[in-house]
């Protein structure tokens, strides 16, 4: 059953699943904590490959993937998601990367949502919430 505070439910009456790809246990830690709180089930990849094996084997609802990780970045991550599968899924790009081309490239490849470090939480849970419903 879903967590009171938000409903978040997928078709099958499960939590939506939501796997967070970042090499930063810190950075995982604070994600995974205020998104459980919120009724999500949280996955974790711990670099690009392990992220797009598990996005392949899990079917997670929403990616939360950081652009700078070990074996393969952010960018390629994304980009061979969005080639190898029928249905995109959902995805936020984090980054502490300032440029502006890098929010372009990604945008390009079809990112859903690009959120420069540090943020508020309030604004990933605005963000996880308006593209999971």
């Amino acid at each position: 059953m879903a967590d009171k505070k938000t409903n978040e439910v997928d078709a099958t009456g499960g939590k939506k699943r939501i796997l967070i790809v970042d090499d930063d246990h810190e950075i995982v830690e604070s994600l995974r904590i205020p998104l459980e709180s919120h009724g999500y089930e949280i996955l974790v990849a711990r670099d690009g490959n392990q992220g797009l094996s598990m996005a392949e084997r899990e079917d997670p609802d929403l990616v939360i993937l950081d652009m700078m990780m070990p074996k393969r970045s952010g960018f390629l991550v994304l980009e061979k998601l969005r080639r190898s599968r029928r249905v995109p899924l959902r995805v936020i790009m984090i980054t502490a990367n300032e440029g502006s081309r890098h929010k372009a490239y990604a945008e390009m490849l079809g990112v859903d949502d690009y959120i420069r470090k540090p943020f508020a939480m309030d604004r990933l849970l605005e963000s996880v919430k308006r593209l999971l419903t």
